[in-house]
């Protein structure tokens, strides 16, 4: 029956970037996300109720290593949003800021709207209603 373990939730997720200051200029002044923590090489946004922590590289990291959403791993993140009008507002506002968008769509699997973007280093985020 396998460990039957109880989560409650996503406590935090954490993205290792190629440029910190742009990544950290992205979901901060950009998407707007709320600083919950900020240190050097270290910013910790709140992504609806969900911090997501934002590093550089490490010393570990392969020089131009690069995300790639078909490598195994991260494939996307998908925020929920309760209210329809705000999946237009938000298209529209990537738009203008000269971010990539896919515009409202439907999930032709769950019958669910959504909007995506991609982060400045191409990691696919979504706004998906609930």
């Amino acid at each position: 029956m396998g460990i039957d373990m109880k989560a409650s939730g996503v406590h935090h997720v954490a993205l290792r970037v190629t440029d910190f200051e742009r990544a950290r200029r992205f979901y901060l002044e950009v998407l707007g996300f709320p600083a919950a923590l900020e240190q050097p090489g270290l910013a910790i946004v709140l992504a609806g109720g969900t911090p997501v922590a934002i590093r550089g590289p490490a010393e570990a990291t392969s020089k131009g290593d690069r995300f790639d959403p078909f490598r195994v791993g991260l494939d996307h993140i998908a925020l929920r949003c309760d209210e329809e009008g705000e999946l237009e507002r938000v298209a529209d506002a990537l738009t203008e800021a000269g971010i990539w968008t896919t515009g409202v769509k439907t999930d032709e699997t769950l019958g669910k709207r959504y909007v995506a973007f991609k982060d400045p280093e191409g990691i696919k985020w979504e706004l998906y209603m609930s």
